[in-house]
């Protein structure tokens, strides 16, 4: 991996979820108490959706894949857009 910056992102990893699944999401002030929180609820969004789409190695590749992306800062970028 590089450590390149993606279209204004950390990586491609990150650029690539926060379009797709983040893109028009939307966070209410009082629902999360901080980005971090924010930041895990996001993860946790996106490995269930891989644990309940995905099977086998499939899976396995795209968890590997999310593993490289920064939540923090999608949860940043929904939470002051």
């Amino acid at each position: 991996m590089s450590n390149d910056k993606f279209n204004g992102w950390t990586n491609y990893e990150t650029w690539r979820i926060a379009l797709e699944f983040f893109d028009g999401y939307e966070i209410k002030d009082t629902q999360f108490k901080n980005t971090m929180e924010l930041a895990d609820h996001l993860k946790g969004v996106v490995e269930d959706t891989i644990e309940q789409e995905g099977k086998g190695i499939a899976a396995d590749y795209a968890l590997a894949f999310v593993a490289a992306v920064n939540y923090y800062e999608i949860a940043e970028h929904l939470l002051n857009p």
